[in-house]
């Protein structure tokens, strides 16, 4: 049985907003500009460069805060990251059931790296800078015929991929909102996420 399954990382697989925080706030420090890092940590899922245009910077402003972001996050941000509830487990049983595992995300590849090693969360490959449909390319290469997200920019990126859209209702929309958005299954997390997956290789009869 061979099959891939695809991961969204920030609240889908980790929880990295105490972090986060830590970092806006140093960036806010050294530049002076209000930026509030609490704020951004409700609404995960967008580029950093989305966040930003709040502010109203220049593109340079924004650029600099960009690459002072991606700097500050291994020292700052990967060591206050958790594993969300179940998310261990879930890539587990994709290895378990003889697929694979990939990770297709909105943070900087370098940064999702460093965060998944952090954890000990392993996974064959990882795509960043991606978002919404922009995921979509890199799922198809990738042969992800299920992607699993807690935002409905997750939702659409598995729609353009033809991929099963599996969402989990840790991050910043509702089941609700990820249901009617067109998600296939919507789960509260991931620690459903095994038994949805033996059901739906029964199904499907890989």
């Amino acid at each position: 049985m061979s099959f891939t399954v695809g991961f969204d990382l920030d609240m889908t697989l980790i929880d990295p907003r105490p972090g986060i925080v830590e970092v806006f706030d140093v960036l806010a420090a050294e530049t002076g500009i209000p930026l509030d890092g609490r704020a951004f940590v409700t609404r995960l899922g967008p580029p950093l460069q989305q966040e930003l245009a709040r502010y109203r910077l220049d593109n340079a402003t924004v650029a600099h805060l960009v690459r002072r972001y991606r700097e500050l996050t291994p020292e700052l941000a990967v060591p206050r990251t958790v594993a969300l509830p179940g998310a261990m487990a879930a890539v587990r049983a994709v290895a378990e059931r003889g697929g694979r595992s990939v990770v297709v995300t909105g943070k900087f590849a370098a940064n999702a790296v460093s965060h998944l090693d952090a954890l000990g969360i392993e996974v064959a490959a990882v795509v960043g800078d991606v978002w919404s449909t922009g995921k979509a390319p890199a799922l198809r290469e990738l042969g992800a015929e299920v992607y699993v997200g807690d935002h409905i920019g997750d939702v659409t990126a598995a729609r353009a991929a033809d991929a099963m859209a599996v969402a989990v209702a840790t991050g910043p929309n509702s089941a609700e909102d990820l249901a009617a958005s067109g998600a296939d299954v919507v789960l509260p997390d991931l620690s459903r996420f095994p038994a949805w997956l033996s059901s739906y290789l029964v199904a499907t009869v890989h």
